[in-house]
């Protein structure tokens, strides 16, 4: 199994709204490296739910449930979506200056490339952030 972490504007697309979906195509990505992270996801994977601009905090985890196909958003061939699904919301959602204070956390890929909308999380620190967040 391996750990994600995708973000969304809480204004846009939140967790609550996440959860009376029960299950999104998580499409609109448009960054190379998001996008291969995208790819590489496997169905049963987990993904932080990272609510950015508005909370600056990670919300809940999401569950892979059907791998990479091409973003209905676009014609381009180039950018693909994946399904996913709520699985557990965290019961004290971390925040960013949490997360960057942490010494196992400040070296995550979403904490040192802040702008990447898909990034990879390491099984530790996957376990940390659930720590954190009272799971």
């Amino acid at each position: 199994m391996n750990y994600w972490l995708i973000k969304s504007e809480p204004s846009a697309y939140s967790w609550e709204q996440f959860k009376k979906d029960k299950k999104t195509a998580w499409t609109g990505v448009r960054n190379y490296a998001a996008r291969n992270n995208l790819r590489a996801m496997q169905k049963g994977d987990l993904c932080l739910f990272y609510h950015s601009n508005e909370g600056l905090c990670i919300v809940g985890i999401a569950e892979v449930v059907k791998t990479a196909y091409q973003d209905p958003t676009t014609a381009e061939d180039a950018w693909v979506c994946v399904d996913v699904k709520p699985y557990k919301q965290l019961k004290n959602p971390p925040t960013l200056a949490q997360l960057k204070a942490d010494p196992l956390l400040k070296d995550m890929q979403f904490v040192r490339i802040g702008r990447l909308s898909v990034s990879v999380v390491k099984k530790e620190e996957f376990d940390k952030v659930c720590l954190l967040g009272g799971l």
